[in-house]
């Protein structure tokens, strides 16, 4: 399903928002009510997850894990991650 809004003009001119900006609050609230996991409102948001995740931290909102299975997938994915491109603080230096 698919669900369009019309919102009015003078409302967006009153908030200061684009459709771009109401996108990404829509995402950060959804977000902050624990309604959508992260990927999800970055999806919604049409960014990244680390530019929601920068969205997220701008607007003091933590980031939470709804559940432990999505969790574990998290974590698998960041060490697969850190084994493919070790960070240059873990590499000896010489």
């Amino acid at each position: 399903m698919v669900v369009s809004l019309q919102i009015p003009d003078e409302l967006m001119i009153q908030t200061g928002l684009d459709e771009r900006k109401l996108r990404i609050e829509l995402a950060c609230a959804l977000f902050a009510q624990r309604k959508i996991e992260l990927w999800p409102a970055a999806q919604l948001a049409g960014l990244s997850r680390r530019e929601m995740e920068g969205e997220l931290a701008t607007r003091d909102i933590p980031i939470y894990y709804l559940d432990e299975e999505y969790w574990e997938q998290e974590k698998s994915g960041l060490d697969a991650m850190e084994k493919q491109w070790p960070s240059s603080s873990a590499t000896p230096r010489p």
